[in-house]
């Protein structure tokens, strides 16, 4: 059960590392109306997601079976 914790979040990580590559900036807008915030990630926040990712995937993969109690 843990491994597929650790396995979704190294998904996400990478996929939002990606997304993060093609945005540059993104506008808030709250539900309740108002004046919507603009966020922008630093330039080294995509590298790091996709590569915390991809290392968390990678090494839940290459475990061996005894390690990890299904």
């Amino acid at each position: 059960m843990l491994k597929s914790l650790f396995l979704a979040v190294g998904i996400f990580a990478v996929v939002v590392g990606i997304e993060l590559l093609f945005i540059d900036s993104a506008v808030v807008v709250p539900l309740a109306g108002g004046g919507g915030r603009t966020m922008a990630a630093p330039e080294w926040a995509p590298w790091l997601l996709i590569s915390v990712g991809a290392i968390t995937v990678l090494n839940l993969c290459t475990l061996p079976r005894g390690l990890i109690k299904e």
